[in-house]
């Protein structure tokens, strides 16, 4: 028997959709923009990106619906419960940013920084020392 790709499990609320991240994840970041924060109702997302070869959905495709939020990005939700899931885009291609609160478990790696800070709830102020990434694309220094 061949033994399963170190990685993490994950899923939406009703439990009609469950997936699997396999590791190693290529980053892990906190993204603050206007966006996100409204797909998720949320002062900020944390994601994490992974090639799509290493994401997998293992039940309940057929519960799953594409979002285009944008002419060249979309999001992924569970349509009974409304989970968002994951966002992609032609900026990234062959990779899926899968959304960290929805894992089973921990990840491979720390969050690296956090994006789009500049376009921040004015109510939320990070307390760690991670980056601060902002400007027209989100990951410039600020």
């Amino acid at each position: 028997m061949i033994a399963p790709m170190p990685g993490v499990d994950g899923g939406c609320l009703c439990g009609a959709i469950r997936y699997r991240v396999e590791f190693p994840t290529i980053w892990f970041a906190h993204c603050h923009c206007s966006m996100c924060r409204r797909a998720h109702g949320a002062a900020f997302v944390s994601y994490c990106g992974v090639p799509e070869a290493q994401f997998r959905i293992e039940t309940g495709a057929d519960m799953l619906v594409r979002y285009d939020s944008s002419p060249t990005a979309w999001r992924q939700f569970c349509r009974r419960c409304g989970s968002t899931l994951t966002f992609a885009g032609e900026r990234w291609p062959g990779e899926v940013h899968v959304v960290v609160a929805n894992l089973n478990g921990p990840l491979d790696r720390e969050p690296a920084a956090h994006c789009y800070y500049d376009a921040k709830v004015p109510w939320v102020d990070a307390a760690d020392h991670l980056p601060r990434l902002g400007g027209p694309t989100g990951t410039q220094p600020l």
